[in-house]
């Protein structure tokens, strides 16, 4: 039987998860970490997301919390990410010390200084304004743990990773020239990406039981959807704009 909130916790038991700490300890120790589940996950993100999310009410189950305890996914999301950078600065940069400043660059603000803002962004928002209110005194209440908000970010992250950084890579000889083609390819890859993330991020807050007008994080979408021709139009290319920031 879970325990019930008392409203007479302090604060500061209220704040503490020793999760989280756990968490960042296990980050050097690889023997710990499940890399298969992981790659499983990974590879169910981008074709049956729906599977991956089951899993997790299954070790709310098993562990009381919805958050992972594995750090694998983040690990090998970094190193995967370094790795296609440096294909990138391979292919397109101009110096060792230039590549070594991008690949830090693009780890550090692409993945977890983004991902930090936008988990504590949503962890916030859900929080404050979609939770269910609780109308029994004796019930649990449930927040959304912030570590978990992070985990959905990682993996909306990972499909859009795929196609921003993986896909991208390959066409890039088509998606840098100049033309009506390569702006419109362009384009259809981020709006296809961005609306796929945030698709996951729907999926990742939609699970939690607590959580209500979850559709909230769908409206996005459509913002990009709308975009998306306006900026074809404009004959703006994203793929040129974002190799000219990194790659001049």
């Amino acid at each position: 039987m879970l325990p019930t909130v008392s409203k007479g916790r302090s604060p500061s038991s209220v704040r503490y998860n020793p999760v989280f700490p756990q968490y960042l300890r296990r980050i050097v120790k690889w023997q710990q970490m499940d890399i298969e589940y992981t790659f499983w996950q990974m590879l169910h993100l981008c074709t049956s997301p729906k599977v991956v999310y089951q899993h997790t009410k299954f070790h709310k189950q098993t562990k009381n919390q919805w958050a992972r305890d594995d750090p694998a996914f983040v690990v090998l999301c970094s190193l995967l990410l370094v790795v296609a950078t440096s294909a990138y600065c391979v292919a397109y940069d101009h110096s060792v010390a230039h590549s070594v400043f991008t690949v830090i660059s693009v780890l550090a603000f692409h993945f977890f200084i983004t991902g930090v803002i936008l988990a504590t962004c949503c962890w916030s928002l859900t929080n404050a304004y979609l939770r269910e209110e609780v109308v029994n005194s004796h019930a649990v209440e449930q927040r959304v743990e912030w570590l978990y908000a992070f985990d959905v970010h990682c993996n909306s992250f990972f499909p859009l990773f795929v196609m921003l950084y993986v896909i991208q890579y390959f066409l890039s000889p088509l998606l840098v020239a100049h033309g009506f083609i390569p702006v419109l390819l362009s384009n259809l890859l981020f709006m296809v990406a961005f609306s796929y993330y945030h698709y996951l991020n729907f999926l990742g807050y939609d699970v939690l039981p607590f959580l209500d007008k979850t559709t909230f994080f769908l409206y996005p979408i459509g913002v990009v959807i709308i975009l998306c021709p306006l900026l074809i139009l404009g004959g703006f290319n994203p793929t040129r704009y974002v190799m000219g920031i990194y790659f001049s």
